[in-house]
C-alpha cells in the first residue's frame, strides 16, 4: 500500500431523490475543489462510469498530509438547500446524502491476490517537454476474474502509477462492497431517516453549491 496518508469517504444518497444523487454530484466536485487546493490527490470511483447522470453513492480517495483533515471536514450529513432542478413545482427545498469514513482496508473477502492481476506498462503522455513519451510510464490493472480495470498515468514514474492504479481498483471493489450492503431496501430507506434527522455537518445552498456560513 501507499505510505502517503490515505483516506477514503463513501458518499451515498441512500433511497433519495433524483435530487439527492444530483447533491452526490455536487458533494464530489466540491470535494475535489477543496482538495486541489491543499495539494491532495483526489479519485472518485461510482458504480457505473458509463452511466449517464448522477450517481447515487461515489467513493473518494484522498491522498496526502491533508487528507484526514479535509475528510473530516465532511464526515456525516450534508445538507444542500435549493429548488429542485428536476420539479419545478415540488415544494421541498431540503436534500440530504451521507459521507462516511471507509477503513483503508480490503475486507478479507474481496482483498485482491497478485495472481489475479495483470498489470500492463504503456507510453505515457506526462507532463510535455523532452522527457514526453520516452518512458512507458503508464500502468493498467486489471482483475482478471472480473474483467474489473484501472489505470494511471498522473505519476512520472512507472512504480507510481501502478501503485495509484491499484489503488483505484481497490476503491472499485470497496464501493462495490458498500453498494451491495446498503442494497437492502430497508436499509435504504433507514439511512435516509437517519441523514434527514441528522444535524448537518456542512450546509449548501442554490444551483452554485454555496456554502451557508
Amino acid at each position: 500500500m501507499s505510505t502517503q496518508v490515505q483516506q477514503r469517504l463513501l458518499i451515498t444518497s441512500g433511497d433519495g431523490p433524483s435530487e439527492c444523487r444530483r447533491a452526490v454530484a455536487l458533494v464530489l466536485r466540491q470535494i475535489e475543489k477543496e482538495a486541489i487546493q491543499k495539494g491532495l490527490r483526489f479519485d472518485a470511483a461510482v458504480p457505473d462510469p458509463g452511466q449517464k447522470g448522477d450517481p447515487a453513492s461515489a467513493l473518494v480517495t484522498l491522498t496526502g498530509a491533508e487528507a484526514e483533515r479535509l475528510a473530516g471536514t465532511w464526515s456525516g450529513t450534508i445538507q444542500w438547500t435549493c429548488k429542485s432542478p428536476f420539479r419545478p413545482h415540488h415544494k421541498r427545498q431540503n436534500w440530504f446524502v451521507g459521507v462516511f469514513p471507509v477503513s483503508g482496508a480490503l475486507p478479507e473477502d474481496i482483498r485482491l491476490k497478485a495472481e489475479d492481476l495483470r498489470v500492463e506498462t504503456f507510453r505515457s503522455g506526462g507532463p510535455g517537454g523532452q522527457h514526453q513519451n520516452t518512458t512507458d510510464s503508464g500502468v493498467r490493472i486489471i482483475h482478471l476474474p472480473t474483467g474489473v480495470s484501472a489505470q494511471s498515468t498522473d505519476e512520472r514514474s512507472q512504480h507510481r502509477n501502478r501503485q495509484v492504479a491499484l489503488d483505484r481498483l481497490e476503491a472499485r471493489f470497496l464501493l462495490q462492497r458498500e453498494e451491495s450492503l446498503a442494497r437492502n431496501r430497508a436499509d435504504q430507506n433507514r439511512l435516509h431517516r437517519q441523514l434527514e434527522r441528522g444535524n448537518p455537518a456542512r450546509v449548501f445552498k442554490g444551483e452554485r453549491f454555496s456554502e451557508a456560513k
